[in-house]
């Protein structure tokens, strides 16, 4: 995460990109060689006037060297670095992640080339695995390949029964002689049309996505907004909307989306939503309590209507295994594609206590948010099952003037966590060991 403290180093790699010696950008911003040499290494803090002559002297904005990079670069440098752990027990040595914004500040051109190299790797990583996981799990894939085996065995068994018999009668011998033939126009059909699914695999090179991706990129194209099923009448209108997802796994996510979008379009009307926040603003608890709706529902309704009328607003929602099942990001606050987010947030704090909502403030490297949580339960407990719970987080700007020191610093999840000595991580750690 960005830290004050690093300010020197990154006016030190200004004035090296422009050329410029200490003495000749001292004498710009109108202070002493000296002090300048102590700035850079970062044994003098600088701000006010000090520090607007010298991003000017430099032609930057002063929050360029106050702020450091986009903690979105920085997530993906810690995602690129990998599991330390395991890389220790590989031999290698482990990345130093607690210098990361040192290197990101004198290196900016190479934090950003690892950083695209990570990507590219993760983006390899995925595709194997979506790939292993078609190969194992495609129900079109494996019927193909079990017809293609059964007649492989079927034409095997006859073709060893003519082969090992020596004296068989003409009537059998012609049966067997058909059924050979039959299995073998079988296997040549199988064969055909093995040939052809997989030929229609995605090319060379292009990423192979999952289901939840494709439903996830399909709301992103439209912004989690669908003005078509605002109102009544909008049942008819899904299915045609579906069509522009491919997979039928997708599909039905996306189907499960709309449906429960219409639900709360119908439940919380865009023109009763703009009632409420005209009298309440962007609070939640108070706009549910207003409409006697629940919390949840507010919340997807608050993460579906358009940015003009509410402003940046995310909505993070998981199953009761913690599962990341939908995620709209605002403000650059990063979440990992699938799996299980940080153990820090609020959202898995709820699940334990449905009905009960949570707000803090995060810090998820230089991006501040105020988060609320609460959980509700999906499918009631019986005396066979107990209840199914769904936990959502909306995530919404933090208020101004809101102390730095009182925001929970957060992570995106165990695998890439900046945090040092965090107690979740070591947990994890240990269970992992364990099995």
């Amino acid at each position: 995460m960005a830290e004050p403290g690093m300010a020197g180093t990154r006016i030190r790699q200004r004035r090296l990109v422009a050329g410029l010696k200490q003495a000749e950008l001292a004498e710009a911003a109108g202070i002493s060689p000296s002090y300048l040499n102590l700035i850079e290494h970062n044994r003098r803090r600088i701000g006010g006037r000090t520090l607007l002559q010298i991003a000017e002297a430099l032609g930057v904005e002063p929050a360029t060297l106050t702020e450091g990079v986009e903690s979105e670069l920085l997530a993906a440098l810690q995602e690129a670095a990998g599991d330390a752990e395991a890389e220790e027990d590989l031999g290698h040595d482990a990345p130093e992640l607690d210098r990361i914004e040192e290197f990101v500040g004198r290196f900016p051109g190479w934090a950003g080339r690892l950083a695209d190299l990570g990507r590219k790797r993760d983006a390899l990583e995925r595709t194997v695995k979506a790939l292993s996981e078609r190969l194992a799990h495609d129900p079109e894939l494996s019927a193909t390949l079990h017809e293609v085996i059964s007649a492989v065995t079927s034409i095997r068994s006859t073709a060893s029964i003519l082969a090992e018999t020596r004296e068989l009668e003409p009537e059998w011998q012609m049966r067997f002689h058909r059924n050979i033939n039959e299995d073998g126009a079988r296997l040549a059909e199988g064969a055909e049309a093995l040939m052809r699914y997989l030929e229609a695999a995605p090319e060379a090179g292009a990423e192979v996505t999952s289901p939840q991706d494709e439903m996830h990129a399909f709301l992103e194209r439209h912004g989690f907004h669908f003005p078509q099923l605002e109102g009544w009448g909008a049942e008819s209108r899904i299915e045609s909307m579906l069509a522009q997802v491919e997979n039928r796994a997708a599909q039905a996510l996306s189907r499960a989306a709309l449906t429960q979008y219409l639900e709360d379009a119908r439940a919380l009307p865009r023109d009763d939503m703009q009632t409420a926040l005209d009298a309440h603003g962007l609070a939640p608890d108070a706009i549910a309590h207003a409409t006697g709706k629940s919390l949840a529902q507010v919340f997807r309704r608050l993460a579906s209507l358009p940015e003009d009328m509410v402003g940046p607003v995310g909505l993070i929602v998981v199953d009761g295994a913690g599962a990341l099942i939908l995620r709209k990001t605002v403000m650059g606050f990063t979440t990992p594609r699938s799996g299980a987010g940080c153990a820090l947030w609020p959202l898995y704090e709820v699940l334990g206590q449905p009905g009960r909502p949570v707000q803090a403030a995060l810090l998820q490297g230089d991006l501040r948010v105020r988060a609320m949580a609460v959980a509700e339960e999906t499918v009631p407990a019986s005396f066979a099952s107990p209840p199914l719970m769904r936990a959502y987080m909306l995530i919404l700007p933090e208020p101004r003037g809101t102390d730095r020191a009182q925001a929970r610093p957060v992570g995106v999840t165990c695998r890439i966590c900046p945090i040092a000595g965090c107690a979740a991580r070591r947990e994890r750690s240990v269970l992992r060991d364990a099995f």
